[in-house]
């Protein structure tokens, strides 16, 4: 088994996989986290705010900018990620796997940190499809998790943070050459050269082994060059036995007992011979010339720069105008659905195809001391106003409209209550975890709050929360309740 992950960490041997690109994946690795979980926590607290909690409603569009961002670091983490474990695979591969108790907590946080991120960015790519194929709530989930992925990476850093300093500028990393400069003292786990490091194994040594751990032919010649491992040696002539004639160049012969004058070491030169020669070897001779090396990693950091900008491309179009062309793979399309609008929850999904249009429908309004019911001719008679305001999910789609309603501050006047008070919000909906929502009286008493009727010119739609729905600035998409049936004013 050992001479099995010997021979499988040489095979791994890479320009790529070194300490200094495991410090750029891991930085950039670790903005997106840091992007992630500081977006991540705001809209979850927009969502479940502490009681003393006050939000900004302006710009208008703020929640549309930070969960965009947010889905879209998450999916660029996706392929950082798996350029990261490609550098640091030599070092999962290493023997013995752990080498003390501080060792072992350092491997236990790396494999925390690695395993969470996979089931982290899995799940979030899944939510923005809406596809949940496991038995555990989301939004808890991934919020908790996001804490352990922080946790983990901080232990992590503090870890490496001798690496990280030693190679953080690409100047203290390679030579002029452009090769790899190896610092033991840092104690990174990624040699320059895998081979370098391997033991002899069964009395071969270990050029010999790693020679022997790839294929012959043009396949073998093929992954030598890619990871820059020497070829195999030819095979060493036999010795001549002792009383042998050797042939001198002129016809002169040597025989027994004949001293051997020449400079050159001969093969009886024993070890004396074999140090001199590798003395005269220079130090990288079986790695890859600079040129090469500094090539075949910028070919690694160019083909993982073009799938990370990639896939940001082909999704930011549901969030981002510009990119709207390219939105091959986000989840909704811009400008699509009923009212030119996406949709998530449609009427029929919550059960109010039939209240949502009863022609008997009000809305109850309750007040400190005064309560009211509106039909939607009573609510339009208040007065109405236009706001252009963003939908923007969870999900990661957004898009800006045109709605027309009744100031929430005016709706509050009717029954007598400040214009900034703490709503709470009641939903047709017989079942939903957004069934009842809760408002703060910044959005309350802010003039673009809207019972809105209208959208887009048009009368909502009953997909999009007719009679009567909520659109707030800065706020996410499933706190703007469709299908109103109550707003009452907490006390």
């Amino acid at each position: 088994m050992r001479r099995v992950l010997l021979d499988a960490r040489a095979t791994m041997a890479s320009p790529n996989r070194n300490a200094r690109s495991a410090v750029v994946w891991g930085r950039l690795l670790g903005i997106a986290f840091v992007v992630c979980f500081g977006t991540g926590v705001y809209s979850h607290l927009l969502q479940d705010p502490l009681p003393w909690m006050r939000f900004p409603t302006r710009p208008t569009q703020l929640y549309q900018f930070t969960q965009g961002l947010h889905i879209t670091a998450g999916i660029a983490i996706i392929p950082l990620l798996l350029a990261k474990l490609n550098v640091v695979m030599p070092a999962l591969a290493q023997v013995p796997p752990v080498r003390g108790v501080l060792h072992l907590l350092e491997r236990l946080s790396i494999a925390v940190l690695v395993s969470a991120s996979i089931v982290q960015v899995g799940t979030g790519l899944l939510n923005t499809y809406q596809w949940y194929p496991w038995p555990f709530p989301f939004r808890q989930v991934h919020y908790a998790m996001s804490y352990l992925i922080i946790g983990s990476l901080v232990v992590h850093i503090a870890s490496k943070l001798p690496v990280i300093v030693r190679y953080w500028r690409a100047r203290d990393a390679y030579d002029a050459e452009g090769r790899f400069v190896a610092d033991p003292t840092v104690g990174s786990e990624l040699l320059p050269d895998g081979r370098e490091a391997r033991p002899a194994v069964g009395g071969r040594p270990a050029a010999e082994q790693t020679a022997g751990a790839y294929p012959r032919g043009l396949t073998g010649r093929l992954l030598r060059w890619v990871d820059g491992a020497a070829a195999p040696a030819a095979p060493a002539a036999p010795a001549a036995p002792v009383g042998a004639a050797e042939t001198r160049p002129g016809g002169q012969v040597r025989g027994l007992g004949t001293a051997n004058t020449s400079a050159e070491p001969s093969l009886g030169d024993g070890a004396g011979g074999a140090e001199a020669g590798r003395a005269s070897r220079p130090e990288h001779d079986d790695a890859l010339p600079g040129p090469r090396q500094r090539i075949a990693r910028r070919g690694f950091v160019a083909g993982v720069t073009a799938a990370t900008v990639g896939v940001v491309a082909l999704t930011a179009g549901q969030s981002n105008r510009l990119l709207e062309p390219l939105n091959v793979f986000g989840a909704r399309q811009r400008y699509i659905g009923p009212d030119d609008l996406p949709v998530n929850r449609t009427a029929r999904a919550a059960g109010v195809l039939a209240t949502a249009t009863a022609a008997d429908w009000t809305l109850t309004v309750v007040g400190p001391d005064v309560t009211r019911t509106f039909s939607r001719a009573e609510l339009v008679a208040l007065g109405t106003a236009t706001a252009d305001l963003p939908i923007s999910c969870v999900e990661g789609w957004s898009q800006v409209a045109s709605w027309r309603g009744v100031r929430m501050r005016d709706l509050l006047a009717s029954v007598q209550a400040d214009p900034a008070s703490a709503l709470r919000i009641t939903s047709l909906e017989k079942s939903g975890g957004y069934r009842v929502t809760e408002m703060g009286p910044e959005y309350a008493s802010d003039p673009t709050t809207l019972l809105a009727l209208e959208v887009n010119g048009k009368t909502l739609d009953l997909d999009h929360g007719f009679p009567a729905r909520v659109i707030a600035p800065g706020r996410p998409g499933v706190l703007q309740t469709k299908w109103i049936g109550k707003i009452e004013v907490i006390r």
